[in-house]
């Protein structure tokens, strides 16, 4: 029984070790369209730690899965800002907020269906 109590052991460390290793944020931006998610995704998934990210354009919320020991959410703050979207309380980068499609601005986004 021993050898059976040691594996199962060992199996509940690693289990233990790999869910420190992720962590959640969810993070309110101005994201309009499908242009702004393509484009916030991308941004994040070049991201050292960012394990994946999820634009729901309904809320305009990202939730992001990332590696404390990699990265944090402030920086992720900054990337999406750097995007040109605001990022909760971090306002968008204004030279990156002028290079955005009109679609992709504050109020460019004029009905739900709204593709690209």
């Amino acid at each position: 029984m021993k050898p059976v109590l040691f594996i199962l052991t060992s199996m509940l460390f690693c289990q233990i070790m790999l869910a420190q290793k992720k962590a959640e944020i969810v993070i309110q931006t101005s994201a309009e369209c499908s242009m702004c998610k393509e484009r916030l995704e991308k941004a994040l998934a070049y991201e050292k730690g960012v394990y994946s990210s999820n634009l729901d354009l309904k809320t305009r919320k990202i939730t992001i899965i990332y590696n404390p020991k990699k990265t944090n959410p402030d920086h992720l703050r900054v990337v999406i800002s750097k995007q040109g979207y605001q990022a909760d309380d971090i306002k968008a980068d204004p030279f990156a907020y002028e290079q955005l499609p009109e679609c992709c601005k504050v109020g460019g986004h004029k009905n739900d269906e709204h593709k690209h």
